[in-house]
């Protein structure tokens, strides 16, 4: 971002303007993310017995209104410039800061994206897909210094528009997953995993209701079992304990689950 705020000077090209802010504004939204992962490590208390891991939802939040700044300020910048057209120069410049956007951002989104993965956090492998979704609005800078090339001098703000464009539906994507998240939904077949677990294990004759919810980057289940009604406390005890054994063996991302023996 950096380096193409410098070229966006130089230059004064509003399809790169719009990436640098973008760039900037994924920047941004790291500083939120890294706070939330801070202070969801923070062990549960009285007051808060289900630990700090909702910072993360938070941090989500304010992913989205970065969006939407930068998606405004993109599409100002464009507009402004249609109504009050100016000279674009030295377009082999950027062409050049087009494609540091786009190499930088695959890189960051390779990255997040890895290791979204490898802790379980939707949020941050969300950050890398939106990273990776900036990688081609920088592509389109290039296009439009092209279009400037050709002769077509409004190629500049109408790229400018573009991405604003791309803004906008990655806005739509980043606000459906926060508001997911916010309110407790999870992927269906996660749900049909915890249930296959638990009619697998031995003594449950069925499953009753299964309640499955992200608490930060780690799952929380509570599930009802049925057991056989002539079995001892001690009996029916062990068959709850062993499910709940199975689930945290056996799904992902898993950490604590709540076995009520019917």
């Amino acid at each position: 971002a950096a380096l193409q705020a410098l070229v966006f000077v130089w230059t004064g090209s509003i399809a790169l303007l719009g990436d640098t802010l973008h760039n900037v504004a994924d920047a941004l939204t790291a500083i939120p993310l890294a706070i939330a992962f801070s202070v969801g490590r923070r062990p549960a208390n009285r007051r808060y017995t289900y630990g700090y891991g909702r910072a993360e939802d938070l941090a989500g939040i304010a992913v989205v209104v970065f969006i939407i700044a930068s998606a405004a300020v993109a599409a100002y910048e464009a507009v402004h410039r249609l109504l009050h057209p100016a000279h674009v120069t030295h377009l082999g410049a950027v062409a050049v800061a087009g494609g540091i956007g786009f190499v930088g951002n695959e890189v960051v989104a390779r990255y997040r994206i890895a290791v979204g993965r490898d802790i379980g956090s939707a949020a941050l492998v969300a950050d890398g897909l939106h990273a990776r979704t900036d990688g081609f609005t920088s592509l389109a800078v290039v296009l439009g210094a092209l279009g400037v090339a050709l002769g077509w001098d409004a190629a500049d703000p109408v790229v400018g528009l573009l991405i604003t464009l791309v803004i906008l539906r990655v806005l739509a994507e980043a606000a459906r997953q926060v508001y997911r998240r916010l309110m407790d939904a999870v992927d269906p077949a996660l749900v049909d995993e915890v249930e296959a677990v638990l009619r697998s294990t031995p003594g449950v004759l069925d499953v009753g209701e299964v309640r499955v919810r992200w608490i930060g980057h780690a799952l929380r289940a509570e599930v009802e079992v049925v057991v056989g009604a002539d079995l001892s406390l001690a009996e029916g005890h062990a068959i709850a304990v062993e499910a709940e054994h199975r689930l945290l063996h056996q799904v992902r991302r898993l950490a604590s689950a709540l076995i009520h023996a019917d």
